[in-house]
């Protein structure tokens, strides 16, 4: 019968295998080098490459101290500082600092210093925040060398505000 004590028990041990799944899957993402649950769109997209590619050399220099470079193939990169911070009474031991992935139909460059200093906005070029689709989210699409000395120069100020900051 639905309502017996045999039909709940039976009900609520389908939902602990659900929840431990989850977690399992959970566990498995975290394993993921990157932290991102992401696929390869670049074969697809062969013009994308060099886009992808000029960002990520853009990002290298600042792999010194607590920064590291993860990633750099498929598609997908990640610049970090793996200093442990408190932020906000909020305790870190990672901060994700920029970012490039190839999305479908643009590279996608995510820039983290925007989140913690709204006056870091205000040194972007006008350029640069054409292609501002979030917060942090910029879509490049096409190669441009204008785009890329801009994504440098916010790289430097970022990287300087977040040196000041301790952060890094």
């Amino acid at each position: 019968m639905p309502g017996t004590k045999a039909s709940l028990k039976t009900t609520s041990a389908k939902k602990t295998k659900v929840t431990s799944s989850k977690k399992k899957a959970a566990a498995s993402a975290s394993k993921n080098e990157l932290g991102i649950k992401y696929s390869d769109k670049s074969l697809g997209q062969p013009q994308l490459v060099p886009i992808f590619d000029e960002i990520k050399k853009l990002l290298a220099p600042y792999q010194k101290g607590t920064m590291q470079l993860l990633g750099g193939s498929e598609g997908k990169v990640l610049l970090i500082s793996k200093k442990p911070v408190e932020i906000l009474g909020r305790k870190r031991d990672e901060l994700w600092f920029a970012s490039a992935l190839i999305q479908k139909g643009y590279v996608g460059f995510y820039y983290m210093p925007v989140y913690g200093d709204a006056g870091v906005k205000e040194l972007l070029k006008p350029e640069l925040l054409k292609c501002l689709k979030g917060k942090a989210c910029f879509h490049i699409k096409r190669y441009d060398q204008e785009i890329f000395s801009q994504i440098k120069q916010a790289l430097s100020s970022g990287y300087n505000i977040w040196h000041k900051r301790g952060w890094i």
